[in-house]
């Protein structure tokens, strides 16, 4: 199955690296903490902006400081941390094919998570802080497409929570899935839905996947 497209846009947590083990620690600390059900904050929060999932249980007032206190629980450990299956090779065999990462962690986390699964990144990378509103909003995504001079509908986005790929959807580009974080029932959003990113490989003019 090809994809032609003039760029490939790059979800992070989740779909390059898995930072899981981390953030459901940091989380469950952090909940306590403020009196929170750790378990119905995990429930929707991959995928998005650490201040849009916090904002919807602190009082306004709070949310800043609420959220700076779980940005620096996650940054205290880098345990669990790996790359995906996949995603080393593919981004090293890109075959020319313009890419870029957009992800819902901030520049600090970013660096620290890639740096640690040893994912290198790319010159265009649009973070939580460069945009005005977070996944499921697509201004990351168009944002990034601008960047890289393409039409966000001639770009395939690479996603692993339902937010993401509503982000993608929206922005008008190929949503291409991976089931690396959440079951596939949630995903029927995306264009097409794979295990991880050993499905996949680029020419210089698209993207290929393996899985039937």
């Amino acid at each position: 199955m090809i994809f032609p497209c003039a760029a490939v846009l790059f979800d992070v947590d989740g779909t390059l690296v898995d930072s899981t083990p981390l953030v459901e620690r940091a989380a469950r600390e952090w909940a306590a903490e403020y009196g929170i059900d750790a378990d119905e904050f995990l429930a929707d929060a991959h995928g998005r902006r650490t201040i849009d999932r916090v904002a919807e249980f602190v009082p306004a007032d709070q949310v800043r400081a609420a959220t700076a206190r779980l940005d620096e629980l996650e940054a205290t450990g880098t345990d669990g941390i790996s790359a995906l299956p996949g995603a080393l090779d593919l981004l090293a065999n890109m075959n020319g094919l313009p890419f870029a990462f957009v992800t819902s962690m901030d520049r600090a986390q970013l660096r620290l998570r890639t740096d640690v699964a040893g994912v290198p990144l790319p010159p265009v990378v649009v973070t939580a802080e460069d945009v005005p509103d977070g996944k499921p909003d697509p201004s990351g995504y168009l944002r990034a497409a601008r960047l890289l001079g393409v039409d966000p509908s001639a770009c395939v986005v690479f996603e692993d929570a339902p937010a993401g790929v509503a982000a993608g959807r929206a922005a008008g580009a190929t949503v291409l899935a991976v089931t690396t974080s959440h079951d596939p029932a949630v995903l029927t959003e995306a264009h097409h839905i794979i295990p991880d990113l050993a499905q996949v490989k680029t020419t210089s003019t698209g993207v290929r996947l393996n899985h039937a």
